[in-house]
Order: C-alpha cells, then sequence, then structure tokens
C-alpha cells in the first residue's frame, strides 16, 4: 500500500494561555489527493495548517510529510495564509522572483516556472502591474504562483479564496484540480461548502475535533433525508411554522430561507411533503414543493453541529424603530447611473429599484463597479451622470437626514482595529445618535450575536476574520437604518455564522427594512429577493433567484466519469477556439456540461466524445443551473460582446 503524503496522529495543540486550539485528531491524505478542511471560526483549522507548514510545534503527536517531519519538509511544502503574503509595492515579477530566491531556486526555473504559472492563469501581461493594484482575486493567484515557484510536493491553502469572485474561484479550482492530477498533493481549508465539493474527500472539524471524513458523498449520503425546495405565498410565516414542526418531531429536521424558497431537509420526502402541505394550507398559505434533491454539503454540516449542540442562536434584535409604515415604498432608486475615472468608465447606465422591505443582491466580477455604485447610491461618491433617490430624498444624499437613516457596512473598512470592542461599539452608536437608553441594550445584543459576551474589552484587531465581520455587522445596524448596504458582509464566516446573519438580515427585511447586498458567495446569494448581474460597470441581468436561472436557456448535465479531469480536459479542448471552455467544469468527482442542444442530444453527443477517448461514463444526467452557474453563464457572454472588467 502506497504510504500517505500527509499523515497526522493524536496532534494536539495547547496555547500558553490554556487555550486547548487541537484535541487529538488522526488523518491521512494521499498523494495527488484534494483534501479539504471545513470547520466554524476557532475550530482548529489554521493552527493544523501552521503546525504542517512546519512553522508551529505540537503540543503533541506526529505530523509527518512524504515520512519527514513537519518541521524538514518544509522545502517541500508551499503554504498560502489566510492574509495576502505579497508585498504591494513590488511588481507581480518582482514577487515571484523575490519569493524563489528565498526558496533557493535557481534563477533560469524562477523565470520558466513563473511564466508556466502565469500563463496558466491568464496573468502573463501583468507582470509589470504593482501586486497592491491587483484585484483580490488576481492576488490570489499571484500567491499561488509563488507558492508553486519552489515546485512543493505539498500544498496548503488556508481559506485561500475569500474575497474572491465566483469567475475567478473556479478558475483558481480548475487549477487545483489539474495540479493535483499532475500529482501535487493539496490541502485546503475553506468556509465556502460548495468549494467543498470539490474536494476527493472532506474532513469536519469542530472545537478541536475531527467530527467526519469522507467524500462529499458519502458525507451528503450520512444525512439520509431529501431536501424539499418550495415556493409558499408568505416566507417568513411558512418558516415560523415549519420551525417549530422541526423541533416538535423528526418529520423535518431543517429549515433554510432563501430569497424566494424555503428549503425543508426531511427523512422521509413524501412524508416530509404531505406534512409541509398540511400545516401550510392550514395557516391559509399556497404551496409548492417543486423540487425533491439531495441535500447540500451545507445541510450535513449543520446538520453535524447541531447534533452535538453547536447551533448559533441570537435573541430576537431589540428593535424599537420598525419601519412597516414603509414597506413596498421605493427606498433605493439608479436612474441611468454613470461614473467616469477620467478615461476609464465604471459605471455605465445603471437603472436599479429597491422598496422598503426588500433584500436586493448586486452581483459581479471583481472590477465589475459593484462597489462604486453602493458608493454613489449612499452618497460616498458623487456621479458622473444619472439620478439616484435614497429614503426618499433625490437631492442631497450627503445630508445629516439621509445619513441618520442608512447603514453601511463596507468591505474594507468597518471597525478601528486599535479600539476594543467596546469602544468601537460606543463609537458607532454616537456617530449614528443611538439614544444613551437604548444603546447598552443594543451593545449587548451585538456581543451575544458576535458570540463575544463578556469578551468587550479585546481590540478588535485581534478578532478572528468571522468574528469581526459580526461584530461589524452588529455596529452598522444599531441605530435601526431604514435603508441598510452591506458590501460582502460574511466573506470569510463559517455556514453557521452566516445562517445566524442572514437570519438576522431576513427579520430586519421583515420589519420593512429594505437592503442592498453584495456578495461572491452565490449559494447565499440565493437569499435575496432580486439579485442585478453586473459585468464590465453595466447591469446585464436581473430577476429573482429563480427567474434567472429559468431565463438562461441551455440544459446543465452532470456526469459521473472514471477519469474526470481527462474527460473535462477533453471536452475543454474543442471550445477553447470559440472562448467556451468555461461550459465544461469539474467538481471533484462529477462534471458539469453546458449545452445548447437539448438535453437528449447533448448528453449522446458528450457521452459518445468520452467513450471513443477510452473514458467510462458511470451516470449523466440533467441538474437545474445552480446561481453560480448562473453567474458563470451571464459573465462570459457578456465577455464575449466585448465587455471586459478593469482588470482585463
Amino acid at each position: 500500500m502506497t504510504p500517505p503524503a500527509i499523515s497526522v496522529v493524536g496532534l494536539k495543540k495547547r496555547y500558553a494561555n490554556g487555550t486547548d486550539a487541537i484535541r487529538g485528531i488522526d488523518f491521512e491524505v494521499r498523494k495527488g489527493e484534494i483534501f479539504g478542511l471545513i470547520g466554524p471560526d476557532g475550530a482548529g483549522k489554521t493552527s493544523t495548517f501552521q503546525i504542517l507548514a512546519g512553522v508551529m510545534e505540537a503540543t503533541a503527536g506526529t505530523v509527518e510529510i512524504f515520512g519527514q517531519a513537519a518541521r524538514d519538509a518544509r522545502e517541500n511544502t508551499g503554504y498560502l495564509t489566510q492574509a495576502f503574503s505579497l508585498y504591494p509595492d513590488l511588481t507581480v515579477a518582482e514577487n515571484i522572483q523575490y519569493i524563489g530566491d528565498l526558496r533557493r531556486v535557481p534563477h533560469k526555473q524562477i523565470q520558466e516556472r513563473g511564466h508556466q504559472y502565469l500563463s496558466m492563469f491568464d496573468m502573463d501581461r501583468f507582470t509589470e502591474r504593482l501586486a497592491g493594484r491587483l484585484s483580490g482575486g488576481m492576488k490570489q493567484k499571484l500567491a499561488l504562483v509563488c507558492a508553486l515557484v519552489a515546485q512543493p510536493q505539498v500544498l496548503l491553502l488556508d481559506e485561500p479564496t475569500t474575497g474572491v469572485d465566483p469567475v475567478s474561484r473556479r478558475e483558481f479550482w480548475d487549477t487545483l484540480a489539474h495540479l493535483a492530477d499532475d500529482g501535487l498533493t493539496i490541502m485546503v481549508a475553506t468556509p465556502y461548502l460548495d468549494e467543498a465539493e470539490r474536494c476527493h474527500r472532506v474532513a469536519l472539524i469542530h472545537l478541536g475535533e475531527i467530527r467526519q471524513t469522507g467524500t462529499p458523498t458519502e458525507l451528503r449520503d450520512s444525512l439520509k433525508a431529501k431536501r424539499l425546495e418550495i415556493h409558499t405565498s408568505n416566507l417568513a410565516q411558512a418558516e415560523e411554522i415549519l420551525s417549530v414542526e422541526s423541533a416538535r418531531h423528526g418529520e423535518i429536521l431543517d429549515v433554510q430561507r432563501f430569497g424566494d424558497r424555503l428549503d425543508v431537509i426531511a427523512p422521509d420526502p413524501v412524508r416530509g411533503k404531505a406534512l409541509v402541505e398540511e400545516r401550510l394550507s392550514a395557516a391559509g398559505l399556497t404551496c409548492d414543493v417543486f423540487r425533491i434533491d439531495q441535500p447540500t454539503l451545507e445541510n450535513t454540516f449543520v446538520a453535524t453541529l447541531r447534533a452535538i449542540g453547536q447551533d448559533v442562536q441570537s435573541k430576537p434584535y431589540p428593535s424599537e424603530h420598525p419601519h412597516q409604515d414603509i414597506r413596498g415604498q421605493v427606498a433605493i432608486r439608479a436612474t441611468d447611473l454613470t461614473k467616469h475615472f477620467g478615461a476609464f468608465t465604471a459605471v455605465q447606465d445603471v437603472n436599479i429599484t429597491v422598496k422598503y422591505g426588500e433584500i436586493y443582491g448586486l452581483l459581479g466580477a471583481n472590477g465589475a463597479g459593484k462597489t462604486t455604485t453602493i458608493k454613489m447610491l449612499c452618497g460616498l461618491l458623487g456621479p458622473s451622470s444619472g439620478g439616484m433617490e435614497l429614503a426618499g430624498e433625490s437631492g442631497s444624499l450627503r445630508s445629516r437626514s439621509v445619513r441618520e437613516r442608512i447603514g453601511y457596512m463596507s468591505q474594507k473598512f468597518s471597525l478601528y482595529d486599535d479600539l476594543s470592542i467596546e469602544q468601537n461599539l460606543d463609537f458607532f452608536g454616537g456617530v449614528y445618535g443611538v439614544p444613551k437608553d437604548e444603546l447598552e441594550e443594543k451593545k449587548r445584543w451585538v456581543m451575544e450575536f458576535s458570540g463575544l459576551t463578556g469578551k468587550e474589552s479585546l481590540v478588535t484587531g485581534s478578532l478572528p476574520g468571522g468574528w469581526k465581520q459580526r461584530v461589524a455587522f452588529g455596529a452598522s445596524i444599531m441605530h435601526e437604518p431604514s435603508v441598510l448596504f452591506l458590501d460582502e458582509p460574511t466573506s470569510g464566516v463559517d455556514p453557521l455564522a452566516r445562517r445566524a446573519f442572514w437570519r438576522m438580515i431576513n427579520q430586519l427585511a421583515d420589519k420593512g427594512t429594505a437592503i442592498l447586498v453584495t456578495t461572491h458567495y452565490l449559494e447565499e446569494a440565493e437569499q435575496c429577493n432580486r439579485l442585478g448581474f453586473m459585468v464590465a460597470g453595466e447591469l446585464v441581468a436581473e430577476g429573482t433567484p429563480h427567474g434567472v436561472k429559468s431565463e438562461q436557456g441551455g440544459h446543465l448535465i452532470e456526469m459521473i466519469v472514471d477519469q474526470p479531469q481527462r474527460a473535462a480536459d477533453l471536452l475543454r479542448e474543442p471550445l477553447a477556439a470559440t472562448g467556451d471552455r468555461w461550459r465544461v467544469s469539474l467538481f471533484g468527482d462529477r462534471l458539469h456540461v453546458i449545452t445548447d442542444l437539448d438535453f437528449e442530444t447533448g448528453k449522446r453527443q458528450t457521452v459518445a466524445s468520452l467513450e471513443a477517448a477510452g473514458i467510462s461514463v458511470v451516470d449523466a444526467y440533467e441538474e437545474p443551473y445552480s446561481l453560480e452557474d448562473v453567474f458563470i453563464v451571464v459573465v462570459e457572454k457578456s465577455r464575449k460582446l466585448g465587455k471586459v472588467g478593469k482588470e482585463d
């Protein structure tokens, strides 16, 4: 039997303050495998990676990489940390050269490998651009190139795609699949469960202990349940009714609300469907169970943690000033909104309307113009042309009366890192004019929502990213704004905490708050009532989550084959000339193929091509588009029409 690439036995880590970050974990990673380590904030993922990378000693246990102790194997290990490990004042080429020199790679090989990997990422034309001027996706690609220039045998990636747009994420994972197929062993930590689906195997870690290990399919099957997608006339009321049923007996395991549907997890889909229809009908609600499908990996993740009592619960927000009286009225309106920066047009003729009580998702790749649009809509940036309306005003959007009615959680800056949590909350409470008799109660709620009760004196800069995001979100809503802007609010937040975020966002919308949110996590975008897709500064598609999926046309074929990477490469080859390689993507052991032919014809032709090349097709069936599929289709079709983002 081939020895494992990574062997971890009885690994423990206790810090000087007495915290047990890792409590005796065991796992193995095979050569050429992509192994995912998933878990909530504080689970022990980063500590595990630091020990594997040889930059931190274990308290107990053994860690071996190809038979060597982790510290002795550092020359054969590439490590991408959560924070960007680049020098912003050096160019792309200079960063690669510097890291190559540090790893004692000969100059000629640095040049050759740097060019090879930059070409693989379509970044070879950016060699002279400063790293600090790259988008988030391009920075992560460059960081990966730097890690690969020494040609490691093992690659450790700690949340490598946080803040990276879906197009870049898919390109990133396609590259990882190629590298693994070539024999590179990859271990990755990610808060995104759709990414974990792309791993060969996954381990779920919580509170320093591994709770489950297996392939994504094995983990989903372990739930022994089905997922019912439900349309109903009142999502909030239906969620409340079915959540009560979930707590009452085992016919319903979980209820999750999305922008235009509910997902209900039921062990027996027939009995579950009957129970849902009976309870909602008794409440006078229309109900349509329009799809029964496999649970997602996130459903499994949440169920596993709930089984050990680790669900995230928080008290309802102490709302003193709801906005139900203005529900349905226009809160945000953009008319032909345009912004030029010199000769560059960041936003072009954008038209958006958001009503009170609505959650609107603004989606787009890095450089699409989302953040510029938000800054104009909330009065932080003046437009070059076009009209805007915000919170009932269309004149000065920077007036005090408007500012008191809006909340804004920015993508990059929301809190002062050198202040304590309590000092931050006091500061924002004062800026937003929160009445003193309400401030203490609001602060207590923020601390409980953040899971940090009793830790008010902690310096904010010391918090892990997920906890900091929760505090920042709480600070942005303490004054109960009627209009709320959230720019990637859950970036780097684990699935349990993300659910708590969206439970709160939905509660705010139910009370009449208008919410405009951006996100790179497309599963999360399903939570929005309506979506707008931006490409190169233009709004190119708009509608409900279900609506934008149904408008795409074509068919998505999911295939299980015996040689996934070879199959993907084979099917992509004839598409390269037309720029349609995006039609084929790899998800672990599954292949997704988008065809404009009817399903049976597309399936027959695809299967014939693979079998002619000696690739065995185990199964092939039609799957509905995910929002990520829709995003890729919209962006790539727009690019073919000549629309390209700033980073292009």
